[in-house]
């Protein structure tokens, strides 16, 4: 098999699970190249947004009947969603150089993989403090969605995963946990479609320049696997906190400082 076949394979794997378990696609599509020393077409950007694109169809199947009610029934929710999108959008719009050029460091993702790891784990016990005195809710309100919509604008760090830190944003607003996880799969779709549209952009322009058995065979396996992983997260999180996906953030974090040491290529 090529070896940039084969690359594809692992990067669309790898971003179809770690889109939705919140531990940050972005930072693995980073990190993945820089531990094995890969370059090439897929480690850029544009690569990353055509397995974005691969986990935004997976989206669409697993919730297609919620966007059909959203339309035509529940019209607040989606104009919850739409509002919600706004901040995210603004913020990839404005940022788009920075976060393409400055931010892909692992020692960044270092940070962030610890920092907003320790407030998933606030979030857990807040939440569970919280919902002892008031129950959890299952949808929403129009002020839950705005402030989980500034919170995933900051998932344009990498390290810090749009699931991770608007799930986070739903504990602390009081939301169930699983709803929190469904709200922020719903709310991520419009997000990484208008990211795949802002990125595609390049592919349209210079097509030439871009191989796309490569691309498509990154789309197909981050399609497959992000499947798997939202009906797997949706599962898990009925019974289960985000504790789990905390501490692998932070064995993550030391296995970077631990590579990094010992070949000091930041």
């Amino acid at each position: 098999m090529d070896s940039e076949i084969f690359r594809a394979i692992i990067l669309g794997l790898v971003q179809g699970i770690t889109e939705f378990f919140p531990i940050s696609s972005t930072a693995h599509l980073i990190l993945f190249p820089w531990f094995f020393n890969w370059g090439g077409e897929i480690n850029t950007l544009t690569f990353d947004v055509a397995l974005h694109s691969g986990t935004l169809v997976a989206l669409i199947i697993c919730f297609y009947r919620d966007w059909i009610y959203m339309l035509t029934t529940d019209r607040k929710m989606f104009l919850f969603i739409i509002i919600a999108t706004i901040p995210a959008g603004l913020a990839g719009i404005l940022l788009n150089h920075i976060v393409e050029h400055t931010l892909r460091s692992p020692l960044i993702i270092v940070f962030s993989l610890i920092g907003f790891g320790i407030l998933m784990l606030s979030a857990e016990k807040y939440s569970a403090a919280r919902s002892a005195i008031q129950p959890s809710t299952n949808l929403p309100s129009f002020n839950d969605s705005v402030f989980i919509g500034f919170a995933q604008a900051i998932a344009l760090i990498p390290g810090v995963s749009r699931s991770g830190i608007t799930i986070t944003a739903g504990l602390f607003r009081n939301l169930k946990r699983e709803s929190a996880a469904k709200f922020s799969f719903l709310l991520s779709t419009p997000v990484i479609a208008g990211a795949t549209l802002f990125e595609g952009r390049k592919l349209i322009k210079t097509p030439e320049a871009y191989h796309f058995d490569i691309f498509m065979t990154g789309f197909i396996a981050a399609l497959i696997s992000g499947l798997f992983a939202i009906k797997f997260l949706l599962r898990f999180l009925k019974n289960h906190p985000l504790n789990i996906f905390v501490y692998y953030r932070f064995l993550l974090a030391v296995i970077i400082i631990f590579i990094w040491a010992k070949t000091n290529t930041f």
